[in-house]
């Protein structure tokens, strides 16, 4: 008879095999769809998102990746590959649970985009209007009840071209951006990293242009438009394009349940923040008291040493099965 550690890894393994770039979901909708039909449940495909049973609460995640860094493979503690964190190992929870509960209490939606523009949210928040949501990312199955903002920028630098061997004639605008970008890092309160740099050439000229994406994250207390206006001040001299903006929060009474299934399964409740942006953003925006949480380690993801440990698939899968009775009590 097959364990729970080992129907994990398979399917596990079954879902990060569905490449799922955003963008190109739908196999990886129809794989899921038909699971979870085959469970029971009343399920609904749209363009965009699959949603299990309409509630009032509803446990949501991402079907989207990245771009495929690495294939699936497991070597006895971990499980890696793109996706299996980020957050395929979510949705294996989630299906996990689903095996055994009968009588579901939650909505469950598994969204598109998460990864690029975040369009299933947008889409899933507006038409569904859910009041409460534990949104399934990475923390290490620590409760994320604070949620940072975000706010990304391009930034096109100008100089003056000249010949390399005599920069004294130019104004190298690699140099000049990064002489900017000191003065932004002096922000406090704020995380930048910066995602792109474009500049130069082979032509043994200085630089007269270059092209940045810079990324800034902030705990809630920051305003993203007085953080914004302190950011276009400080480089009133440069052309600046906002791509994203968002504030943080901070989660309401929604931590609470998950406090009370996350102790009735065994686990210590920690608390955490989310310093990325996740699908909780566009929820909240829609009035929804959401908080983040699920299993796996953030700082992996993205790249080629994503990884998850399966153990904690189960356990959180185990906490969505008492969340399932929290619920059933408090009706």
């Amino acid at each position: 008879m097959e364990s729970d550690f080992d129907e994990t890894i398979k399917l596990l393994k079954r879902l990060v095999e569905i490449h799922s770039p955003s963008g190109n979901e739908n196999e990886i909708f129809d794989f899921l769809y038909d699971y979870i039909k085959n469970l029971g449940f009343n399920v609904v495909k749209d363009d965009l998102n699959l949603i299990v049973n309409p509630a009032k609460f509803f446990v949501v995640t991402h079907v989207d990746t990245v771009s495929v860094k690495r294939p699936f493979s497991f070597d006895g503690k971990f499980a890696y590959g793109t996706g299996v964190c980020d957050a395929k190992g979510s949705i294996a929870s989630i299906l996990l649970a689903l095996e055994k509960i009968d009588e579901l209490n939650f909505g469950v939606a598994l969204l598109s985009d998460e990864e690029e523009g975040g369009k299933g949210s947008k889409y899933f928040s507006t038409t569904y209007k859910p009041r409460m949501a534990v949104v399934m990312e990475p923390t290490s199955l620590t409760i994320a009840k604070r949620h940072y903002g975000s706010l990304e920028i391009e930034v096109v630098v100008k100089g003056k071209a000249a010949h390399a061997s005599m920069p004294e004639y130019g104004i190298n605008a690699i140099e000049r951006f990064f002489e900017l970008f000191k003065k932004l890092k002096a922000l406090k309160m704020v995380k930048q990293s910066i995602l792109e740099i474009n500049g130069g050439s082979d032509e043994y000229v200085i630089p007269e242009e270059c092209k940045a994406k810079i990324d800034f994250t902030f705990s809630p207390e920051i305003i993203v438009a007085d953080l914004k206006n302190r950011i276009l001040t400080l480089l009133e001299s440069c052309d600046v394009k906002i791509i994203e903006e968002s504030n943080g929060f901070e989660s309401g009474n929604v931590v609470k349940k998950l406090e009370k299934a996350v102790k009735m399964s065994g686990l210590n409740v920690i608390y955490s923040e989310m310093p990325s942006w996740t699908d909780a953003i566009n929820l909240k925006l829609k009035g929804c008291d959401a908080v983040v949480w699920g299993p796996g380690e953030l700082q992996y993801c993205h790249t080629y040493e994503e990884r998850i440990d399966p153990k904690e698939i189960l356990k959180a899968s185990d906490v969505l099965i008492k969340l399932n009775e929290v619920l059933a009590d408090e009706r």
